[in-house]
């Protein structure tokens, strides 16, 4: 965060709505790299199930990653043409190699978390983040354009997923070499078949309904609007989004072990909600009041109007910051089909919202005022259904 006011005079709406647009893409796409597979390497009993459950996700990853490529360089132009969002269309076949290089950082992350290794990605976050900004701001003194931000994003993927294997090597945190488990790959899928019939669907959906506002305004009303709106959730969400998912990574194996052990998990996926909500009230609650002023002091006079966004992104995000101990408890929790139920409810809310906003009102901030309540409402509605199922002791379904 301490680089963006550099980056941002540097650079300028129409280049990060560029990036924005790209992220977007690549975010909608990331879940279905590996089909959510990744994040069934806690679960196993065994470090040589979870091995396997490792090397099957890096096998599917790099297929999937194969076949976007062939379609993006068969219709690749025809489908930014369609979309209305020709300005990134040279850039498409960056996709597929932030798609594989993604899926490796998950796999490599979710065996960090298994082993209980939360500093190594903690400071591998931290340093891949210090490299990459460091690069943007380099290279906007000399290209300032949103395609060198687009290939500095793809860069971070890689450097990301390079850190962490670094990370492992020579610790009691890596792989193991022989594969002692009993099972098959085969039957290591068809176990944790849930993950690709429900968790990567409801990834997806999720990731599409938190992309789907870029998308828009890209297409709608240009790359500035959507520069406007990147840039006010990369700012709301960066800090907040570290310390969430931090808690998440730490809870996540928690809530299993204790569903597991049939212990009570109410109580701390309350408490852990309430804390989230202690920590992010007073940050939230500042940018709602100051958010254009604010946006003009640090970034620049051109970007009140991402301030303006601001505004109505901290509502909606602080809720989705307090309900991170929920979606981290739900797959302990036996309540995957019901997230991906949830998850196409929501997004169709917001799509509702943001229709309405863009071609009734036709402005583009009413858009984004209704999608935000309606992300609030639907945030509540997760948060409540979870504590219910938490407080019945009824984890089946």
């Amino acid at each position: 965060m301490a680089f963006s006011p550099v980056i941002t005079r540097l650079y300028g709406p129409e280049a990060f709505g560029m990036l924005g647009t790209f992220m977007a893409i690549l975010t909608i796409v990331m879940p279905v790299a590996a089909l959510a597979y990744p994040i069934a390497i806690v679960l196993p009993e065994s470090d040589a199930d979870a091995k396997g459950l490792a090397r099957f996700s890096a096998g599917l990853a790099f297929a999937i990653a194969i076949v976007t490529a062939l379609v993006l360089l068969a219709a690749g132009g025809s489908i930014a043409q369609i979309l209305s969002l020709e300005a990134i269309g040279p850039f498409l076949m960056f996709i597929p190699i932030a798609m594989l290089f993604s899926a490796f950082q998950q796999i490599l992350t979710q065996w960090l978390i298994r082993k209980k290794q939360f500093k190594i990605t903690a400071r591998v976050a931290v340093i891949q983040a210090l490299v990459i900004n460091f690069m943007k701001t380099g290279v906007g003194f000399l290209y300032p354009v949103g395609g060198a931000l687009i290939v500095l994003a793809t860069l971070g993927q890689m450097l990301l997923a390079l850190l962490l294997l670094v990370g492992m090597r020579g610790r009691d945190t890596a792989l193991p070499r022989e594969d002692e488990s009993t099972a098959t790959i085969r039957e290591l899928a068809k176990r944790h078949r849930d993950f690709p019939l429900f968790r990567a669907p409801q990834n997806a959906i999720n990731a599409f309904s938190q992309s789907l506002p870029v998308l828009m305004l890209a297409s709608l009303f240009g790359p500035s609007s959507a520069g406007f709106y990147s840039l006010g959730r990369t700012v709301m969400g960066v800090p907040l989004n570290l310390i969430a998912k931090s808690v998440g990574d730490v809870f996540y194996p928690r809530v299993t072990e204790a569903v597991n052990n049939k212990e009570n998990v109410f109580r701390p996926i309350l408490k852990t909600t309430l804390a989230l909500a202690a920590i992010g009230i007073v940050p939230f609650t500042i940018v709602i009041a100051l958010g254009p002023f604010l946006f003009s002091l640090v970034f620049g006079s051109e970007w009140a109007a991402a301030g303006e966004y601001a505004r109505w992104l901290a509502l909606w995000m602080f809720f989705g910051f307090i309900n991170k101990p929920s979606v981290a408890a739900m797959p302990a929790l036996g309540m995957q089909s019901w997230l991906l139920v949830y998850e196409l409810f929501s997004t169709g809310l917001k799509v509702a919202a943001l229709a309405l906003g863009f071609y009734y009102f036709n402005d583009d901030l009413t858009a984004i005022a209704l999608m935000c309540a309606s992300g609030v409402v639907a945030y509540l509605a997760l948060i409540l259904k979870v504590l219910v199922r938490a407080y019945s002791g009824d984890f089946n379904g």
